[in-house]
């Protein structure tokens, strides 16, 4: 295998990482590679028993220069002054087709001096939910980290039982948090602060040349991002400060789930006890992880009473900004072209015609475009009566845009069980086939795919779920 490194985060000073190798795992095979994203990284692959060797960790590649990268985070808004990759390690960087930097890096490669007595592994369950879920994002448009590899492992993990051990591959823009800034803001590194701030700009930001146009793009992509999210009946489920990529990605698909009955109060984790993290609530939250971020950006200003004023200006923006994110987004479900401010009640009394009558959101949405809506709702009237407003705002174009903005199917949490326990049971075709129908969302339903737009059965629900560690 061949793989063409080209590192620079290892160049930063020594106290942002710790150097190890991954620890060898047992009989490692190969359950899934995304041999497209490979071609797009340049790289040559050997046979499933190679590549299974390289993406376990049992071999690291010539090039690699692997590495656990040094981060901090509010983890449910409680500070934690150090984390870290405590079950992954980066293998290394390279430049993909279209000239964008990559990083390539392996989680449940082993315990690293970050893991806080963790140990280091991954079971098989969240590394198939993991590549099922990346990879879904990314096919429906979401700017996200993507899964290269997963392997099985004959190593047993211990959970709350003994599980199968995996590892799997994935590849982001960067692993840069906002709780990789944090950590060097309140330990007063101010010598890796500013290396970081100019490692990031260079590698994400190249028009940026203050940290005040830096805190500006991010909190742009952010905003996009949530809206995106809240499109899809997304919840990210943890959106801890070390969870958020500064460069605008999904990052880190704990307990996350897409939403099958629609609610703007719907909670998945199981470790989010008071809501925190509640679809409705992933913008405020975003607010609040910005204004971390923010905050570990201030020592970099010269004026930093004048700093914290620019800054605060800064934050407030975040609504408008989100606000139009969010309406473009929703106004192409609506297949609405030129929408504006006038159209967010159009979209705020679906959204509440949804809640109200327990309407499935992705189906919902989808059923526009067929004429089957009134199969999702109870309230006739009050379906026909908003159908009546929102198809006088309809153009020409509406199939269209509508087609291309409502998926048919998403990764359902029901599946993506089913799928994690066949995989337990060694059973691995029914996540190639849920990979198949995922990565094909907006697609015309075939015979092999229409199986995965079905929403729960009663007793198919899934009501919680869970962090993989």
């Amino acid at each position: 295998m061949k793989i063409p490194f080209d590192n620079t985060y290892g160049d930063l000073p020594a106290q942002m990482f710790t150097r190890l190798r991954p620890t060898a795992v047992s009989d490692p095979s190969l359950i899934a590679f995304n041999a497209a994203l490979a071609d797009d990284l340049g790289i040559t692959a050997g046979d499933d028993a190679q590549i299974a060797t390289v993406f376990s960790g049992n071999q690291v590649p010539d090039g690699a220069d692997p590495l656990a990268q040094l981060y901090a985070g509010h983890q449910f808004g409680n500070w934690n002054p150090q984390l870290g990759d405590g079950r992954a390690l980066l293998l290394g960087e390279v430049t993909d087709k279209n000239g964008t930097r990559r990083d390539i890096q392996l989680k449940g490669s082993g315990p690293t001096p970050y893991s806080r007595s963790g140990d280091g592994r991954a079971w098989l369950g969240p590394v198939l939910r993991e590549y099922l879920v990346s990879e879904a994002m990314h096919a429906l448009g979401v700017p996200t980290t993507r899964a290269l590899a997963a392997v099985r492992t004959a190593d047993t993990v211990i959970r709350e039982t003994l599980l199968p051990g995996a590892v799997l591959t994935r590849v982001a823009s960067s692993h840069i948090r906002v709780g990789t800034f944090q950590i060097y803001a309140a330990r007063g590194d101010k010598e890796a602060l500013a290396a970081l701030y100019d490692y990031t700009v260079a590698r994400h930001y190249p028009d940026v040349t203050d940290p005040s146009g830096l805190l500006t793009a991010v909190l742009h992509r952010q905003a996009a991002l949530v809206a995106r999210w809240m499109g899809l009946g997304f919840i990210h489920g943890v959106m801890n400060t070390d969870n958020v990529s500064v460069a605008g990605e999904t990052i880190d698909y704990g307990p996350c789930a897409f939403m099958d009955t629609y609610h703007p109060d719907t909670v998945f984790s199981a470790i989010d006890q008071y809501g925190r993290y509640a679809y409705s609530n992933q913008p405020g939250v975003a607010v609040w992880n910005l204004t971390q971020f923010a905050t570990a950006l201030i020592p970099l200003m010269p004026d930093q009473d004048e700093a914290i004023e620019n800054f605060t200006t800064i934050i407030n923006t975040f609504s408008d900004v989100f606000d139009g994110a969010r309406r473009d987004v929703f106004a192409a479900k609506l297949g609405l072209t030129d929408a504006t401010a006038d159209d967010n009640a159009l979209i705020d009394d679906f959204l509440t015609l949804m809640a109200r009558d327990g309407a499935d959101f992705t189906n919902s949405f989808a059923a526009l475009a067929t004429d089957t809506l009134k199969d999702q709702f109870v309230d006739q009237p009050a379906l026909q009566a908003w159908e009546t407003r929102w198809r006088s705002r309809l153009t020409d174009n509406s199939s269209a845009i509508m087609a291309k903005s409502n998926p048919l199917i998403i990764p359902r949490n029901h599946h993506v069980e089913a799928v994690i326990a066949a995989g337990v049971a060694g059973d691995d075709a029914p996540f190639h086939a849920m990979l198949n129908a995922v990565t094909r969302p907006y697609a015309a339903l075939t015979p092999e795919t229409a199986p995965f737009a079905q929403p729960p059965a009663q007793g198919e629900a899934v009501t919680q779920t869970f962090c993989g560690t």
